[in-house]
Formats: C-alpha cells, structure tokens, sequence
C-alpha cells in the first residue's frame, strides 16, 4: 500500500506518519491538515547531497514556502531558487545564504531587481529587455548585478503541456541562439556582472534523457560563451524530476539524474577547459512524498456514482483540477481494511469541477472518516487559496512521535485582512 513510503506504515487499521496515529492528528489539530514528516524531508535532501556531492542544491520554494520546511533543507545545506520578493524574503528568513540563492522569473518588476540588488542575491536574466532595465536599477543603486542567463534549450518533455517550461513555445527564457550575444552585451554594460547559464525545462518529468539532452545545449551555449571570451562560472540545469504519485509506476532518483547529466556536464567541461560551479533546482522531488493531507468525509451520497464529499476542496489541493492530477488516496482509521466501495471523491467548493479523485476503490466510507492524500508536499499548501470563503487549513510536522504546528489553521478574520470599507459606504 505505502511501497516505497517508509514513514507512513498501518496499525491496527490506523494510518501512522512516522509514530503518530493520522486519526488523532485530524482529531487534535482539525482537517482538512497538511502534515510533514521530517524524517522523510531529510532523507529526501541528502539523496542529492549524496548523489551531487561536489555541486549546490538550490531548493524550489515555489513548491512549498513553509518557514519551517525551508529551514529544515537550509540546514541541511541547500539554497533556494526563490521567483517572487516574497519568496526571497521566505529563504533569508529560514537561514539560506545569499550566495546560494536564484532570484528566477520572467517577469521581474522594477521593485523585484530592487529588493534582489539590496539582498545580494544573484539574479536569472529571462531577457535581453530585463538585462537593460536591471543595469540601470543597478546603477541607480551603485551596486552590481550578478546575472545569469536564463536558456530556452527547446527540450520537449512528456510531462503536462502547463508544466513543461523548455519547449520554444514556452513563455521563460532567451532563446538558446541569441544567449552568446546576450551575454556579452552584458560584459559591456556598467553595474552588470554575467556569471552564469540556467535553464529549466519543466516539473514532473520521469525520463533521463530530456535532462541529458537540456544539458547538452547548456554545453553548447557555455562553448559559445566561452569560446568568444566570457567566462561562465555557474550552470543552473534547473529542477524537475518527478516523483511516483501513481502506485506501480516508479520514478527515476538523484542518483539516476546524476548518472544521467554528469557524465555530460564533466566532459564538456574539460574539453572545454572551465570549471563552473553545477546548481540543480528540485523542489516536487524533495518535498511531495514527505507531506500527507488529511480530510474528513461530511457526505457519503450514492447517486449514478459514489459520492464522498469532504472537507478539503481544489482550495486546499488544486493539483487535480489543474492538472488533472493522481494523488493515492487511504482511508486512515481504516487503513488496514479491504476495499469494499469505488467513490469519487469531491470538495465542498461550488464548481463542478472540484473533484478530487475519481472511482477510488476505498473500504466502505462514512461521515467522519478521514482520507489521506499522498503526496502532497509539493504544490499543497503553496497552491491553496481562500476561495469560498474558505480559511487555508494548519499545517504540522511530525518528528518521531511527536507532532508540532507550523503553521496554524486560519480563521475568517484571514478572509477580511487587507480589507476596508470607504467611509462614505458606512
């Protein structure tokens, strides 16, 4: 039932994350919940320490900001790409260093360069427009611009077309031709330091080759680069290994990808006579398997189907909506029991569409039960949103057998922050 999932075990029919009871967690803390075992977060990290072991790990805090999840892997030694002000803010808050984080985007506004020059972080150009409006904030502020260079390497992955960020089509990056010419307008420009290539090429991919192949072209730029005089001192391949959601189909591991990419990269680079720094950005990969979501059944309706409606809509998880995304879903104060029923299982959201997970074969459900989400560590929480009126739910962390809260439940006084109304309207 769990495979490979080594911190969710059953006894006696009850789903444990690492040594506690998921029942008394939904009981203690409320559901819908996220919970996070960190046992498992560490474990995930030091796989790619392990199987990158000369080269930087810069965590994707787009796939989960949690102060506390961030703070975790920041003393497990990795960096941040970080793609908005609010998330660079998240990093230095959990204690990352600056000189190991990526301000990422393709759309950067005036305050972002600004908020990223102050904190010294260095910076992924997406184009030669933001190159030009960066040198001069730079200079506005006496400072430098450490840069590198964002490639579109027209990769195609087999991976949801909204998630496959490497294709031509695709709105972030230089085109892989024009980032040689780039670069070296960027040598000439006051206030602006290039020291780098990054790419990224899309999320959820379960084959090798498209990150060999993205990393070929990196080569071949950084050749370009190198061969007409700049000096390239860092190569981001970016993040996007995928993960298993779906029992019976595996994934590839750290250690695949590096048997995969570092071949390339170190060949190329000695035929080249360079010796950057190799950054890697995972973010699913380190986090989805590590987090479970915890919803309780309100409704069991038998209609044409089996309806289990919960607590927890695409507003506390949206990925299957999105993305029409498989999550493995147990019942867990019965997780030890035989499946009985197949249910649909959807949200109290009013939109059709806010469904959950479809024909589930699950022991006979109730109102009361409680359901676990795998893998929902990446693009959980991060992606909630208070539609409805729908406060975002707690989080907590599980460490051995005990359980902490990382962040609380909101209540409705959340729904009215930021909120007035004109006086003339009282």
């Amino acid at each position: 039932m769990f495979g490979t999932k080594e911190h969710l075990t059953d006894h006696d029919n009850h789903l444990f994350i690492e040594g506690v009871d998921t029942a008394n967690l939904a009981e203690d803390f409320g559901t819908p919940l996220y919970v996070t075992s960190e046992a498992r977060l560490r474990q995930n990290i030091r796989a790619y320490h392990s199987a990158f072991p000369n080269d930087d790990i810069y965590f994707a805090v787009k796939a989960n900001g949690n102060l506390t999840i961030l703070r975790i892997l920041s003393q497990e030694g990795a960096g941040a790409d970080v793609f908005s002000s609010g998330e660079l803010n998240l990093a230095r808050l959990a204690g990352m260093p600056k000189d190991k984080i990526l301000f990422n985007g393709n759309s950067k506004s005036e305050r972002d360069h600004r908020t990223a020059l102050k904190a010294g972080v260095r910076i992924s150009v997406d184009s030669r427009e933001e190159l030009e409006a960066l040198s001069n904030v730079a200079a506005e502020l006496d400072t430098w611009a450490e840069v590198m260079f964002r490639i579109n390497p027209d990769v195609s992955v087999n991976t949801h077309p909204k998630i496959a960020t490497g294709l031509k089509t695709s709105k972030f990056g230089i085109p892989a031709q024009d980032v040689a010419d780039t670069y070296h307008a960027a040598m000439d420009m006051p206030s602006v330091e290039p020291v780098g290539l990054h790419c990224h090429i899309g999320s959820q991919i379960l084959e090798i080759s498209p990150f060999a192949e993205a990393m070929a072209r990196m080569m071949d730029v950084a050749q370009d680069v190198s061969s007409s005089g700049g000096e390239v001192k860092r190569i981001d391949i970016g993040g996007g290994l995928g993960i298993q959601y779906m029992p019976g189909s595996p994934a590839p591991k750290p250690a695949d990808l590096a048997v995969g990419i570092l071949p390339v990269f170190r060949d190329r680079c000695q035929e080249m006579g360079i010796n950057p720094k190799l950054i890697l950005e995972p973010g699913r990969s380190i986090v989805a398997d590590t987090t479970i979501m915890l919803t309780s059944v309100n409704v069991v309706k038998r209609a044409h189907i089996n309806f289990a409606a919960v607590d927890a809509g695409f507003n506390v998880l949206a990925r299957p909506m999105l993305y029409d995304s498989y999550h493995h879903v147990a019942v867990a104060n019965k997780a030890g029991r035989s499946a009985e029923e197949k249910y649909t299982i959807v949200g109290p959201i009013c939109e059709t569409g806010d469904v959950l997970a479809k024909d589930r074969q699950l022991p006979k459900l109730e109102r009361g039960d409680v359901l676990a989400f795998f893998d929902a560590g990446a693009y959980g929480f991060s992606m909630a949103s208070q539609y409805n009126g729908q406060p975002r739910p707690a989080e907590v962390l599980v460490s051995d057998d005990k359980a902490e809260l990382i962040r609380r439940a909101e209540d409705y006084s959340a729904l009215l922050a930021g909120q007035r109304i004109p006086p003339r309207l009282m």
